[in-house]
C-alpha cells in the first residue's frame, strides 16, 4: 500500500513538472513570436523613414535648381528647407506623418513658383528632380502602407488570448499606426507642364 501511495506520488509530481515545462515552453514561443512580430513593425517603420529621408534628400537639389532661377522666391525655398529639417527630426509614425505633410505642402509651393519662371520646367535637371520626388511619393505611400500592416499584424497578436497576458506581463505594448492628417487625405497635384 505505502509503495501505492508513492508510486501514485511520483506519477503525480511527474505530470505537474510536465504540464509546467508544456507551459513554459508555450510562454517561450508566445514571447518570441511576439517579439518577432515587434521586430517586423520596427524593420518596416525604419524602410518608411528611409524612403521618407531619401526624398528629403532630393530637397536640396531641388532648391539649389529653382535658386539658379528664382533669386527672390527665399520664403517658399525657406519653407521647403524647414519642411525638411522636420522629417529629420520626427522620432515617432506620428512627428514622421506630420513632418512628411508639411513637406509634401511645401514642394507643392513650389509649383506656384514654377509657373512664374517657364524656363525652370524646361530644365532637365530640375525634371529630372520632380520625377524622383513623384517616384519617392509613391515609395513612401507603399512603405506606410507595409508599416501599417505589420502594425496589424502585432497588434492583432497582442489582443489575443492568451498571448495579451504574456504580452502585458512582458511589457509589449501595442505598435502606433501611421497616420496622416485629416488635411493630406488629398494628394497636392504637382504639375509642371502647364
Amino acid at each position: 500500500m505505502k509503495r501505492n501511495r508513492k508510486m501514485k506520488s511520483f506519477k503525480a509530481i511527474i505530470a505537474i513538472i510536465a504540464i509546467a515545462v508544456i507551459l513554459l515552453i508555450a510562454i517561450v514561443q508566445t514571447y518570441n513570436n511576439l517579439a518577432s512580430s515587434r521586430e517586423n513593425v520596427n524593420k518596416a517603420y525604419a524602410q518608411v523613414q528611409n524612403v521618407v529621408q531619401r526624398r528629403a534628400d532630393l530637397i536640396p537639389n531641388l532648391v539649389n535648381t529653382v535658386k539658379g532661377y528664382t533669386k527672390h522666391e527665399e520664403d517658399t525655398l525657406k519653407e521647403v528647407t524647414n519642411a525638411r529639417a522636420g522629417v529629420n527630426r520626427a522620432k515617432n509614425p506620428e512627428e514622421l506623418a506630420k513632418a512628411n505633410e508639411e513637406l509634401t505642402r511645401a514642394v507643392g509651393n513650389i509649383n506656384v513658383v514654377v509657373e512664374a519662371y517657364p524656363e525652370l520646367k524646361a530644365d532637365r535637371q530640375f525634371v529630372s528632380l520632380m520625377d524622383e520626388l513623384a517616384g519617392s511619393e509613391n515609395r513612401i505611400s507603399v512603405e506606410r502602407k507595409n508599416y501599417n500592416e505589420a502594425c496589424q499584424e502585432f497588434n492583432s497578436k497582442l489582443v489575443r488570448f492568451p498571448t495579451n497576458l504574456i504580452g502585458k506581463v512582458t511589457g509589449f505594448k501595442e505598435a502606433e499606426y501611421f497616420k496622416a492628417s485629416e488635411s493630406a487625405q488629398e494628394a497636392p497635384t504637382v504639375d509642371f507642364n502647364k
